[in-house]
């Protein structure tokens, strides 16, 4: 069996791990805080060298979560995959939390909600009102988040954690056939929401008789 490395940066907690049969090979969780993202690449070096010259898959978590922590995982991952001629994957963080239901803050006064089964799959992500979030966690059900507190301060919902290792154990559960579909998805953060872009103000100062252009 060929080792799994896996990797995931949603939240400010980096973790990366690596995987091969029922050992645990390398497991590493660091502070990936925006600029701290560069603290990947020395446990990353670690994990490479622990595989040594053994061909492996990738798997990397792909939110929801930090934007930008997402895409430097995913970054990551792409250059090593391409350097080593590995096959990589994405998977959604929450798949973490088999057999539960995931609140998250999708920012702007929505929430949202994702069932996952004992089989680690996810499915649709559903966008809802502050109303609603809370009358679907009130319904019942065991409720994790991985933000890094419970939304709405509901106390029903658990905490939770990326986990590598848990990562990896799904991934070393697929096929070459499966694996191959897999990879071969477009390898992107999974977006809760469209793009909220605004427009930039001119820059220097207005000068007292000049019209402004």
């Amino acid at each position: 069996m060929n080792p799994v490395l896996a990797l995931d940066l949603s939240t400010p907690r980096g973790v990366i791990a690596v995987t091969c049969g029922a050992a645990v090979l390398f497991e590493a969780a660091f502070v990936s805080e925006r600029s701290h993202n560069a603290r990947l690449f020395a446990p990353l070096a670690e994990a490479l060298a622990v595989i040594g010259e053994r061909r492996a898959r990738m798997v990397v978590g792909t939110g929801p979560g930090s934007y930008t922590g997402v895409r430097i995982a995913i970054a990551a991952a792409q250059g090593v995959a391409v350097s080593r001629g590995w096959t990589v994957a994405g998977l959604p963080t929450l798949a973490c939390a088999p057999g539960c239901r995931v609140l998250g803050d999708a920012r702007r006064g929505f929430f949202y909600i994702a069932a996952v089964s004992a089989a680690s799959e996810v499915g649709s992500l559903e966008l809802v009102d502050e109303r609603t979030a809370q009358a679907a966690v009130s319904a019942g059900g065991d409720w994790v988040t991985f933000d890094a507190r419970a939304p709405l301060g509901l106390d029903r919902v658990r905490l939770a954690q990326p986990d590598a290792v848990a990562l990896a154990r799904i991934a070393e559960g697929f096929n070459d056939t499966e694996m191959e579909r897999r990879a071969a998805r477009p390898l992107e953060p999974l977006y809760l929401q469209d793009a909220f872009i605004t427009t930039a103000r001119k820059a220097g100062k207005l000068v007292p008789g000049v019209p402004e252009a």
